[in-house]
């Protein structure tokens, strides 16, 4: 047994996070299942959506809470401040990442100085992801991303066998996915990919589109468009080499939603801003709406950043 003290703060945190997001992602599951299955009364999709947001929002949020009190914690969902259920509580820490050693630079911060970023269900349906983003002097340091419907069977059946399953499994039940990086030391759990050198795939919001973001896309000159939910998402089909660019020309996107995607692409060699090239600001003062869009890519960042229209640039103010 290890004294927790003999880790630091950042990779204690990171290794609760991992834990919490996996946690998040089995009762977005669960109640999810729930709905599909008519366990509990007919509730419509969005009813469902908000009770697994609200749900895996106080889990995260109480559970980090719990164990490092000093956090600032900000969070998609305004919470109740009643008692949580013990049951939403995850206390675990991911071990393996309580093995890997903490960036020099990162060795000394206290916990107090951490604000932590949550988006308890980003995008919709077989897209959803919980989102749990680390900043450190309003940078974007660490995050953990989970995915609860990665390579998951979608047919009725299967659903209900494996809700029964996972109530029995726990969570060592291996559904879904969990996605975690550290700058300066990297991002683990996913297949690093580029898409093929010359070919200009960008991906860009399903919901929010109007004519500033089409005009946008069109002046990438891409060879393909992918529309797609969540802002996770999008940064996952950059890592992942299906889409070379994720631009996204307006307001609608939060920090919450940005922070942890962002670490993991740029604990890659990516990199992400506003449409104007400046990095986004994630210190617990700033307006959680990111209103000067969001530019970002594995590869090639300034090839895209270049063709960003004047017309977009002065419609878009940081």
């Amino acid at each position: 047994f290890i004294m927790a003290s003999s880790h630091t703060v950042l990779m204690r945190l990171v290794a609760s996070a991992y834990s919490v997001a996996q946690k998040a992602g089995m009762i977005v599951r669960r109640v999810i299942a729930e709905g599909d299955l008519d366990i509990v009364e007919k509730t419509c999709a969005t009813d469902l959506q908000t009770k697994a947001d609200r749900l895996a929002q106080m889990s995260i949020c109480s559970s980090l809470a719990r164990k490092f009190p000093k956090l600032t914690i900000i969070g998609e969902e305004d919470l109740p401040s009643e008692e949580v259920d013990q049951e939403l509580i995850e206390d675990g820490q991911w071990e393996d990442i309580l093995k890997q050693p903490c960036p020099s630079q990162y060795s000394t911060i206290k916990e107090e100085d951490l604000v932590v970023w949550v988006d308890p269900l980003d995008g919709t349906k077989e897209y959803t992801e919980v989102l749990i983003g680390i900043a450190y002097e309003g940078k974007a340091i660490a995050g953990v991303i989970n995915q609860p419907y990665y390579n998951y069977q979608n047919d009725e059946k299967q659903k209900l066998r494996e809700h029964r399953n996972e109530a029995k499994a726990g969570p060592d039940a291996v559904l879904g996915r969990t996605i975690w990086g550290v700058l300066g030391l990297g991002a683990f759990g996913f297949q690093l990919k580029e898409v093929p050198a010359g070919r200009h795939i960008i991906t860009t919001t399903r919901s929010h589109s109007n004519k500033l973001v089409t005009d946008c896309v069109t002046a990438m000159n891409p060879d393909d468009v992918l529309r797609v939910g969540g802002a996770g998402n999008k940064i996952i089909q950059l890592i992942e080499g299906k889409a070379s660019a994720y631009v996204f020309a307006s307001p609608g996107c939060k920090k919450w939603d940005t922070c942890a995607p962002e670490v993991i692409l740029h604990a890659v060699g990516g990199k992400l801003t506003d449409i104007h090239g400046n990095a986004l600001q994630y210190n617990k003062e700033v307006k959680h709406m990111n209103s000067a869009g969001v530019l970002a890519t594995l590869r090639n960042y300034d090839y895209y950043a270049s063709r960003v229209p004047e017309s977009v640039k002065n419609a878009l103010v940081p």
